[in-house]
């Protein structure tokens, strides 16, 4: 179960839940035109709760506001400053942490009359974001639906609208009974999640997609590249990916600020190397999980302590 916050950030002030609200004809909702981000807190070691790479995440959503065109009157300080101390107001100890920018007009009729954008920040509990798939792998199904090219739309920018696209293939997934979907692009390669980055391993080597199968730059996807190289010797390959090259895989998993790093065990019904998470896989996943508790001094830059 989740649990909101009864606190939003909403245009410079700290609102009740209940009371940051827009209008039913707002533009953005009818045009999905918003850039938003994932962030996560974590409960440390030491009991201190700290947001992982909250620069990081805040630097993506001003970049994708400005792919956007999007004009917002804050500062990157300023949202930091407004994220942490959202939490603090809060109480949570570990959360999910929603920012979101969208042009806050009632107006019909694509072109706007304003870029000026209202932002928002919420909170919530969340704990893993593909439940027990985490634990025990997740069954995987291919989509029908090809990921978005990204000549139609700006795949580094993290856009609602373009979450159409994953809300396509997440639902077939779930309505086949899969824990979730793979996207190709349209070429036919191996993609990403409906929101997250893949990657597998064979015959010890780790293989990603690149940036330009349809994939978006990551924040986790960049964090695992590094500490693969870091801790484990081994430096990612980033090249395309068949289909049959996945199936045929020793290992494979998904990375993302929601989905950490989950296993993937079965692809259409393919068993994936043993059919249970596999050795690096779960090296990794510890890893990560010690990295953003901060039982690691050596990546402590990464976090921000609220």
């Amino acid at each position: 179960m989740s649990e909101w916050s009864p606190i939003i950030w909403f245009d410079g002030k700290f609102v009740p839940f209940e009371e940051a609200r827009i209008h039913v004809m707002t533009y953005s909702l009818h045009y999905g035109v918003g850039v938003f981000e994932g962030i996560r807190a974590y409960r440390t070691y030491d009991g201190r709760t700290a947001i992982f790479k909250l620069r990081e995440h805040v630097r993506r959503f001003f970049d994708s506001t400005k792919i956007y065109k999007l004009e917002i009157p804050f500062s990157e300080e300023e949202i930091i400053h407004a994220i942490r101390e959202l939490v603090r107001k809060s109480g949570f100890s570990e959360c999910y942490i929603r920012p979101i920018a969208f042009i806050n007009i009632t107006k019909l009729g694509v072109k706007p009359t304003t870029r000026r954008a209202s932002v928002a920040i919420g909170l919530v509990k969340w704990d893993k974001y593909l439940g027990k798939a985490y634990y025990e792998g997740a069954r995987v199904t291919v989509s029908p639906w090809r990921r978005i090219p990204p000549n139609s739309l700006p795949l580094n920018a993290k856009a609602t609208g373009q979450y159409l696209n994953s809300y396509l293939a997440a639902l077939d997934a779930d309505i086949k009974g899969y824990d979730e979907a793979l996207l190709l692009d349209t070429r036919g390669f191996v993609s990403e999640g409906p929101g997250e980055n893949i990657f597998m391993v064979k015959n010890g080597t780790v293989y990603t997609p690149p940036l330009y199968a349809s994939v978006l730059p990551g924040v986790t996807r960049e964090t695992v590249i590094k500490i693969l190289e870091e801790e484990f010797e081994i430096k990612t390959v980033e090249r395309d990916i068949a289909l049959g090259e996945l199936l045929a895989a020793d290992e494979a998993f998904f990375t993302g600020t929601a989905a950490e790093i989950t296993p993937i065990v079965e692809i259409d019904g393919v068993k994936i190397g043993s059919g249970k998470p596999g050795p690096l896989t779960r090296k990794i996943q510890t890893l990560y999980d010690d990295i953003v508790r901060g039982k690691i001094e050596k990546y402590r830059e990464w976090l921000f302590y609220v």
